[in-house]
């Protein structure tokens, strides 16, 4: 067979030019291309790193101030509730001094209805007296056919409506 034949007359070419190939390959992506890669790597490992340490540097930060904020916001809860709490105090107090004015106003107008109503029950009692006087007056000059003076049944009409 005449291939076999020129293979082993060319089979030291053949490898020569593939160890030359193989050898123009290693030197080209082994010696120039693959520490560029592998620089690029390493670079992109880096940066990944140190954006993932300042991603942790910020949360952590971003935890600080919410703690910080969360006891702030604690603090003027507090402060606003005292507040509150004054103003109810204040209201309360406001509220029981007008009451209590009030109160005194409502009692001097009481006493003051007591006297007028106390004043009307005397005036009334008084023309009840001189109405049953004369009543009196009238039934005794007409029953007993006596005129009776008008102090002397006056006197008559307080002493029954005294002792009842």
């Amino acid at each position: 067979m005449p291939q076999i034949a020129q293979l082993a007359t060319t089979y030291s070419s053949q490898i020569f030019w593939l160890l030359v190939c193989f050898g123009l390959v290693f030197f080209v992506v082994g010696l120039g291309l693959l520490p560029k890669v592998t620089s690029t790597v390493d670079l992109r490992d880096k940066q990944i790193a140190d954006d993932l340490a300042a991603a942790e540097a910020a949360r952590a930060a971003a935890d600080a101030e919410e703690e910080a904020w969360k006891v702030t916001a604690a603090k003027q809860r507090a402060e606003a509730q005292a507040l509150i709490a004054q103003a109810k105090a204040d209201a309360a107090k406001s509220t029981e001094a007008a009451l209590a004015a009030a109160g005194a106003k409502v009692d001097e107008t009481l006493a003051a209805a007591e006297a007028r109503i106390g004043a009307a029950r005397a005036a009334a009692l008084g023309e009840i007296e001189a109405v049953a006087a004369e009543a009196a007056q009238d039934i005794v000059a007409r029953l007993a056919g006596i005129s009776v003076p008008a102090e002397q049944a006056q006197a008559a009409v307080k002493g029954v409506l005294a002792h009842g």
